[in-house]
């Protein structure tokens, strides 16, 4: 195992070989029972994820695997936690006022999937820790694991006790530079590596998050309810949107900023000097109607290595004739007829609804 010495001093080496594969921020956090888990198996029992079954995921005990890192991955001590910024200097969606554009959310403009391009940091910051441990130790031997959105930990927690941010409200990290415009991924390792300082909270008595939803998903501060938030609507959700949701998602198409977008922490976030992360021609304010009726090959070519292929192009369609019935936009009328009768059943059900809304 590497030397008592070369474990000191690895913490400010892995974070500068962090810096240097273009992350923003990096910390290690320990592997522990953290508080804020504890409401986890609750949050899943009362269903407020959705469909995200994934959520549910489940060791041969039966436990939830988000609820115990230590459990489910006995041989992590710590975890390494690294932040990618990702914001573009454009308007926030609560800037834009054209009703006959939609809004996809910031992080889905990129010309690369997220997961790739933090995966293929991680994974040169593995290489980079192992080549400085066999260095100084041939011998040395070390476990690691890396993820983005896919490990069995919620990363925002970890990220506090990595000192990377504080949780906000809207339950996501928060940086006092950057903001909340990042991406996180993680490192699992089985060294013991000496942990950072949590974050300190400095949200303080502001609400300007949970007093934006349009949907209400905030039950409390922290305490979000996917199954109202329009990110989930949008993106998660299959099939039908309930009909009491369908106004308060205004002309979203994928994805939600605005608890993001009013927060008084990034009014001064930087931009990313990133390539991947610069917006894709026609995703900033797209035209709705272009989405709407967009054939399958356009949904293959303009979404290729996209996150928007998550919603697949039934759902991203659903999503764009439900902004066009809450812009009440009159040019729409002819699109939502033709669109009323389509032979996908969710797109044409959704169209009628925007059709009777926009009559209105």
């Amino acid at each position: 195992m590497a030397t008592d010495h070369l474990l000191s001093a690895l913490p400010s080496r892995i974070k500068q070989f962090a810096r240097d594969v273009g992350f923003d921020l990096c910390g290690i956090a320990p592997v522990r029972e953290f508080g804020e888990l504890e409401s986890f198996p609750a949050w899943i029992a009362a269903g407020q994820h959705g469909e995200m079954k994934y959520m549910e995921s489940r060791d041969e005990a039966g436990q939830l695997k988000r609820a115990s890192l230590a459990r489910v991955a006995p041989w992590a001590h710590s975890v390494v936690v690294c932040a990618l910024n990702y914001n573009t200097a454009h308007p926030y969606s609560t800037q834009t006022g054209d009703a006959a554009q939609g809004w996809i959310s910031r992080y889905a403009w990129s010309q690369e999937d997220y997961h790739d391009a933090v995966l293929r940091r991680l994974r040169k910051l593995e290489d980079s820790i192992r080549v400085e441990l066999t260095n100084h130790n041939p011998l040395a031997t070390i476990h690691c694991r890396s993820y983005v959105d896919t490990g069995p930990l919620v990363e925002r927690i970890y990220a506090k006790y990595a000192g990377v941010g504080w949780i906000g409200k809207n339950t996501c990290i928060l940086n006092q530079k950057l903001g909340s415009w990042l991406f996180l991924g993680v490192i699992l390792t089985s060294l013991e590596l000496e942990a950072d300082l949590p974050a300190p909270d400095r949200c303080g008595r502001c609400t300007r998050c949970l007093d934006a939803c349009p949907t209400h998903a905030f039950a409390a501060p922290g305490q979000l309810d996917a199954r109202l938030c329009i990110s989930y609507l949008t993106i998660e959700k299959r099939g039908d949107i309930p009909d009491d949701l369908r106004s308060g998602m205004g002309r979203h198409a994928f994805g939600c900023d605005i608890c993001q977008d009013v927060c008084p922490w990034n009014r001064k976030a930087p931009a990313t000097a990133a390539a991947e992360f610069q917006p894709r021609e026609g995703l900033v304010n797209p035209a709705l109607d272009w989405l709407a009726e967009m054939p399958p090959e356009e949904f293959r070519t303009v979404f290729r290595g996209s996150p928007i292929r998550r919603t697949k192009l039934s759902g991203l369609r659903r999503n764009a004739v439900i902004a066009m019935g809450n812009s009440g936009n009159v040019k729409f009328l002819p699109t939502l007829k033709r669109l009323a009768e389509d032979p996908d059943s969710v797109v044409a059900s959704h169209a009628r609804w925007a059709l009777g809304r926009v009559q209105q």
